[in-house]
């Protein structure tokens, strides 16, 4: 038998045969450990190491990101009372001012991270206007009518698309 007809075993697992190598670094992966990559099929190894390199943020980029978002997104909202029904409009623009004024303070930096900890501050920060109209509403329970919830729905709504805007922004 030659070499190339006999069957390898796993890097990974050591009870599997295979005939899988990983493209980069030669090793004998299973198909329970191989990745599909543009280039061919790569072992964890390989693909943990390729990852390391895109992971760029530092640990400070943090606080700038979660301070830009969170101051940004509070202006926001508190657009929300005086624009009313066009805050549908305004607010996809807010979102994608906070993604842009994030990335370009972190010198586009790069983490697996980064959109929750933006989206989580966006969404934190634009909170506090519904939670007085919520709190205003509770105190106010005598007084039922569309005048009271009106005030709910456009924060509810700014925070919300505010949030997935600011999210998937970031994520690309």
């Amino acid at each position: 038998m030659t070499e190339d007809s006999l069957p390898l075993i796993c890097a990974f697992h050591p009870k599997r045969e295979t005939l899988l190598r990983c493209n980069r670094c030669g090793l004998p992966i299973c198909v329970k450990c191989a990745q599909l990559t543009p280039t061919g099929y790569r072992c964890p190894k390989c693909i943990r190491e390729q990852q390391k390199v895109f992971i760029t943020l530092k640990w400070h980029d943090h606080l700038t990101c979660i301070l830009i978002a969170g101051i940004i997104s509070f202006l926001g909202s508190l657009l929300t009372t005086p624009f009313g029904f066009f805050v549908i409009f305004v607010t996809p623009i807010v979102g994608a001012i906070i993604a842009t004024v994030v990335r370009k303070a972190i010198k586009n930096r790069r983490s697996p991270r980064l959109h929750w900890i933006v989206a989580t501050a966006s969404l934190i920060a634009s909170s506090p206007i519904l939670l007085i109209n919520i709190l205003r509403l509770i105190l106010e329970f005598e007084v039922w009518g569309l005048g009271l919830v009106l005030p709910l729905v456009w924060p509810a709504l700014y925070s919300t698309i505010v949030t997935t805007t600011v999210y998937y922004r970031i994520k690309q």
